[in-house]
């Protein structure tokens, strides 16, 4: 049940709303608009408002075919900005500073929210070069990052995101898309240039737990002319050693994934 006892010196609808939020992430699974309503003994009609305010805001996500409520991808960007994020984040980022120190470019980890791929943190080579992105950062289907996602991510739960992000392209950019994917899953890297903002492209290679499950992507950026398009480059050669050791600390095996 919802806590709702006054006190002047609060917002009360304020700290009701967040109560929502608590008592959606006590829960070990999602939650419908009933269940909610029976644990919170909020009225259907004030439920419906603080719901709607909520997952507009991003601190709550409607899956639409279920009906069922989750937290939304906003959350994770604030913790990300509160305390770096989880273990993965904290793992991840020392080798995010030796691949920027050892390409001279900007190194970043994207993760999977509900609403497509976010960065989760960045090591920076150069202040001047704006990469058209900062933590929190959703990225789209044609970045890098996007690519590994739509490649490795569990493909039911990017089903939604996907159809979303290939609405928006041509014809003709879906099939090169597609054509591209081949290659991605082949050679676990991905390219792009200039998805975001022009002259700066990007390398993006991914992150694998011992499930073989994908842990998240991490991408170099730079500009164009520093950034290789081809597999066969050096960049490319290093960055798939990296994902290869990276991937072994959340106890990844290589050639167990493969049989």
């Amino acid at each position: 049940m919802v806590n709702e006892k006054k006190n002047n010196s609060m917002i009360q609808s304020l700290q009701l709303g967040m109560s929502i939020v608590e008592l959606i992430a006590s829960q070990e699974q999602p939650l419908k608009f009933s269940d909610i309503q029976e644990l919170s003994n909020i009225t259907k009609s004030n439920l419906y408002k603080y719901l709607n305010t909520l997952t507009h805001l991003g601190l709550l996500h409607r899956d639409k075919r279920e009906g069922t409520y989750i937290l939304g991808s906003k959350l994770i960007e604030y913790g990300v900005a509160a305390i770096g994020h989880q273990d993965t984040i904290s793992k991840v980022t020392p080798y995010l500073q030796e691949i920027s120190r050892n390409t001279s470019l900007t190194s970043l980890l994207a993760v999977w929210t509900y609403e497509g791929p976010v960065i989760a943190n960045i090591w920076s080579s150069s202040q001047g070069l704006n990469i058209g992105a900062q933590i929190g950062t959703k990225l789209p289907i044609l970045s890098s990052s996007g690519k590994i996602f739509s490649v490795f991510n569990d493909q039911a739960l990017i089903k939604e995101w996907k159809t979303n992000e290939l609405n928006l392209l041509s014809n003709e950019e879906q099939m090169l898309f597609e054509q591209e994917t081949q290659e991605i899953k082949k050679n676990h890297i991905a390219f792009a240039k200039e998805p975001l903002v022009p002259f700066v492209s990007s390398i993006s290679i991914p992150l694998f737990n011992y499930s073989a499950s994908l842990l998240g992507a991490i991408t170099v950026v730079g500009f164009s002319q520093h950034i290789p398009q081809t597999i066969e480059s050096k960049t490319a050669a290093y960055l798939l050693n990296m994902s290869t050791e990276i991937s072994n600390i959340f106890g990844y095996q290589k050639d167990k994934s493969a049989k």
